[in-house]
Formats: structure tokens, C-alpha cells, sequence
């Protein structure tokens, strides 16, 4: 699977989460937030979708997708990604 499916995936997901997702400019990579009562993902649309997919994957799990179900392939993509995270943590 590669990255555009990916994104698309992760935004069809948020959709059914009810999250909506901004694409905008910035220095920022992306993240999860609440706006005015409105769950919103916020990814740089200058990011290539390697990283947008890795974005949105975070914000995600940051949201709790811990009960929802996910399809194993994107659930996978998801839990690796974190795992990176954490992994990166740990040495800082």
C-alpha cells in the first residue's frame, strides 16, 4: 500500500470519527486539537504524503482509536508509528 492510500484511509477514518481534517501552510507538521468544540486535525499541506500519513496516524491515536475498529493493515500502520514515537522518546 502506498502513502496516498494511506492518507486517504486515515481521512476516511476521521471522517467516521467525526474529525475534521485542515490542511494548511505553516512550520508544523500536524496534530490533533479542539476548536471552538470541533475536533480538528491539522497537517501541513506541504508535507510529502509519507509524512502526512505519519501525521495524521498520530493525531489519530492521540484522539483514541483504542476501541474503534480499524482495518489490520492501516491498525498496523498506526501502531508502528507509535512504537517510532516511543522509541524516540525514550532516548531524549
Amino acid at each position: 500500500m502506498n502513502y496516498a492510500n494511506i492518507v486517504s484511509e486515515l481521512e476516511e477514518l476521521a471522517r467516521q470519527l467525526t474529525i475534521n481534517i485542515r490542511y494548511e501552510k505553516g512550520d508544523f507538521e500536524g496534530g490533533y486539537c479542539i476548536l471552538k468544540d470541533q475536533k480538528v486535525v491539522v497537517i501541513n499541506k506541504r508535507l510529502l504524503d509519507s509524512r502526512k500519513a505519519v501525521a495524521l496516524a498520530l493525531a489519530l491515536a492521540d484522539y483514541g482509536i483504542e476501541t474503534t475498529f480499524i482495518k489490520p493493515n492501516l491498525r498496523s500502520f498506526i501502531d508502528d508509528e507509535l512504537a517510532k514515537l516511543r522509541r524516540v522518546e525514550k532516548t531524549l
